[in-house]
């Protein structure tokens, strides 16, 4: 048994189960990811893949056991190259952050140019994807961090915290009939189509709830997955737009007009997190406190110890003390 043939196993079930694209990813031959497969068998006397012909349908019983357990081999295994790259060179590598374009472009900037300034050496990778694609690049070892909003609830083996509040707010092309200087009613807003975020991302769940408490039915006419399409399409008049604060700049968006609220909807968290148990670099640890001012190493490494999200409980040190919000005039205040 060795680590290649651990690693073609995780590989095989992350590609369903197709030998081509396993082949394809670790360029490799399909005889010889079919050839390590055959040989663990062997090694194990018994076989870890329901077959049909020479097609791989799924794993016995056996298979899910060596699958679980060659997953924390392989972490432990990155953790070991991680500890020997830390003691070589403290502030040179790579640091991957998984994250959403509207993170990307408005809310990170300052904070990358500060962490650029400090760790000149380390080159920042930002993996910009949809939000529910986050969780799964921080298990997989392809991101050091992740920043979003909404995604990392009761995923296991992620460790969450919070980075900054923000509530949606209101854009309209200008000369638009609620761009008229009154705060606008829910009511008012389900008379006009509107764009906004997917469900299930960037705080969508609060708009919904926002209109069935009010019990309303708004004309969600198109969605997308982040702020810089949703204004495309409302600076085109194809409706109203609800879209995180942070997407907005007065200067850059001036065909558009931010609409007061007299119904805010409730606040979004978006959070910072990292794989519970990996051993992170101490750069990893200065662009979290940079993101979260009210963290420190310490807090972050006591929080692995604690059991799911006790951490983040009401009372907990370090729960939401001096949490930024994004406030109106569009910046992260104490």
């Amino acid at each position: 048994m060795n680590f290649q043939q651990l690693r073609i196993l995780r590989e095989i079930i992350r590609y369903k189960f197709n030998i081509t694209d396993v082949a394809n990813a670790i360029f490799a031959s399909q005889s010889g990811v079919s050839k390590q497969i055959r040989e663990l068998e062997e090694e194990l006397g018994s076989p870890l893949f329901i077959r049909r012909g020479k097609r791989l349908l799924g794993l016995t019983d056996l298979g899910a056991d060596v699958a679980r357990m060659a997953e924390r081999v392989l972490f432990e295994a990155d953790n070991i190259k991680q500890a020997a790259a830390q003691y070589a060179v403290q502030d040179q590598g790579i640091l991957q952050i998984a994250t959403t374009h509207t993170q990307a472009r408005y809310a990170l900037p300052e904070i990358v140019v500060k962490f650029k300034r400090s760790f000149p050496a380390v080159r920042l990778e930002l993996r910009q994807t949809n939000p529910k694609d986050i969780p799964s690049l921080l298990l997989a070892g392809e991101a050091d961090i992740g920043i979003g909003t909404d995604v990392f609830s009761d995923v296991e083996n992620i460790l969450t915290f919070p980075f900054y509040e923000w509530s949606h707010i209101v854009v309209a092309p200008a000369g638009h009939p609620l761009a008229s200087g009154k705060a606008v009613t829910l009511d008012e807003l389900v008379q006009h189509p509107i764009i906004t975020y997917e469900s299930g991302i960037t705080g969508r769940g609060r708009i919904d709830e926002a209109f069935e408490n009010a019990n309303l039915h708004p004309n969600i006419s198109l969605t997308a997955l982040d702020a810089d399409v949703i204004k495309t399409y409302v600076a085109s008049g194809l409706g109203v737009g609800l879209i995180a604060p942070m997407a907005y700049d007065e200067a850059r968006d001036a065909e558009l007009r931010v609409i007061d609220c007299a119904q805010p909807f409730a606040p979004s968290t978006t959070s910072i997190a990292i794989r519970r148990g990996r051993l992170q670099r101490g750069f990893v640890y200065r662009f979290m406190e940079l993101c979260a001012p009210h963290l420190t190493e310490n807090d972050i490494r006591d929080a692995e110890l604690l059991d799911g999200n006790e951490h983040l409980q009401p009372g907990h040190p370090f729960a939401h003390p001096r949490l930024s919000y994004w406030n109106r005039d569009l910046s992260l205040t104490a």
